[in-house]
């Protein structure tokens, strides 16, 4: 996995370097950024080019505009948090590709910094388009992917653009890679997975493959009431993807032949509304009554987590524990950061929703690593191949 062409080959002193970043932050109502951690980690490779005289320019997608422009998915937000960090001005252009942000890319001095508009403002990016890859490649001379978050998509400042300059990998991304090549190359046992989440769908490809690696899986979140639904439980209204049940069966069967255990929810935090003010009940999975909805893993079930996790040598987290976002549903995913910290475990939290809930809860510094791509994280960690990783090999 580290055969990659990496940022401190690349002669970059003076030259124009095309920095693929991922900053697709939570913005506010207001288009406030609430969480800065992906613009605060792309940094290094920032300061790195900076130092070497290079002209850095940064392009990102925001959001799903589904290539057309949404004024509430601009990034001015973003450079103007760029412009602090950096303690520096960041030039913002209107567009992505075109002959003003050609005028203007040429216009800028040694150790400038400029940001592109929201490259999914064009079709052209999500279709890995060869032209539209041509535009952007038009605008530098070496080409920085440090977007780890993006790489399970073919698109075209991802994928396209390498055709074009020679291509390497930025310090974050070799970051990462370097932490989760720990987990593939044998990994310290006992291995265990948390899993939660919101949606199964997205999960269970994991899980299939997760089961020929790890020794126990976990699961909570609203995954965890597909998994109950589907061998009967009754979970009121709860979140549930009824056409998974035969998948969740096939895989109940796989780990048991494996005998590797899946501990789903002993007990839930429910609630007749995801509202902060709605009045909420702890109830045994046999009890869970109609009309209500599973929003947490109950105590019950946080302490059986907990057991699991404090004998674990290596630990892998994809999914918050419940509904974060509002305070009496956040204990379950802040039980587990903490019982976390207090094992000596290598543990990595695929990044995303579960990154983000950590840094609101503010323990975003208690397991060993946070991965910024939860997707990408999850889908090295069964063995497969990415293919915007795969245009940087050597």
């Amino acid at each position: 996995m580290l055969d990659v062409k990496v940022l401190q080959e690349a002669p970059v002193e003076g030259k124009t370097v095309l920095v693929r970043t991922d900053y697709n932050v939570p913005l506010s109502a207001e288009g406030r950024i609430t969480d800065a951690s992906r613009i605060e980690m792309s940094l290094p490779t920032i300061k790195y080019l900076i130092a070497r005289d290079a002209k850095v320019v940064l392009f990102s997608h925001l959001g799903q505009p589904n290539g057309e422009v949404v004024e509430e998915l601009r990034l001015d937000p973003i450079a103007s948090k760029l412009s602090e960090l950096l303690a520096q001005p960041v030039k913002k252009f209107s567009d992505c590709i075109g002959e003003e942000v050609e005028q203007g890319i040429a216009a800028l001095q040694p150790r400038q910094v400029a940001i592109l508009e929201n490259l999914r403002f064009h079709p052209g990016e999500g279709a890995n388009d060869r032209n539209f890859a041509a535009q952007l490649a038009k605008l530098g001379d070496i080409f920085v992917n440090d977007a780890f978050a993006t790489l399970h998509r073919a698109h075209a400042s991802l994928v396209g653009i390498t055709e074009f300059l020679p291509s390497y990998a930025g310090l974050l991304m070799q970051k990462e890679i370097e932490s989760l090549t720990r987990l593939l190359q044998d990994p310290e046992r006992p291995y265990v997975v948390i899993i939660g989440g919101q949606k199964a769908r997205s999960k269970l490809s994991t899980l299939h493959e997760l089961i020929n690696k790890v020794d126990v899986i976990l699961i909570g979140g609203g995954v965890a009431f597909t998994f109950l639904r589907a061998q009967g439980y009754e979970v009121g209204n709860s979140i549930v993807d009824e056409t998974l049940f035969d998948d969740i069966s096939t895989l109940l069967k796989e780990a048991k032949e494996k005998e590797v255990p899946i501990l789903l929810p002993l007990d839930v935090v429910m609630a007749q509304s995801a509202a902060a003010e709605a009045e909420t009940a702890i109830y045994p999975v046999g009890d869970m009554p109609r009309g209500w909805m599973g929003l947490d893993i109950g105590p019950k079930t946080i302490a059986a987590f907990v057991a699991e996790i404090k004998v674990a040598k290596t630990i892998v987290w994809a999914g918050p524990m419940g509904m974060f976002e509002i305070p009496q549903f956040a204990v379950g995913t802040r039980k587990i950061a903490e019982a976390l910290a207090q094992t000596s475990a290598f543990s990595v939290v695929g990044g995303g929703e579960t990154g983000e809930a950590l840094t609101a809860l503010k323990v975003a510094d208690l397991p060993s690593y946070i991965s910024t791509g939860g997707s990408a994280c999850l889908t090295l960690l069964r063995g497969k191949s990415l293919l915007a990783l795969e245009v940087l090999r050597r």
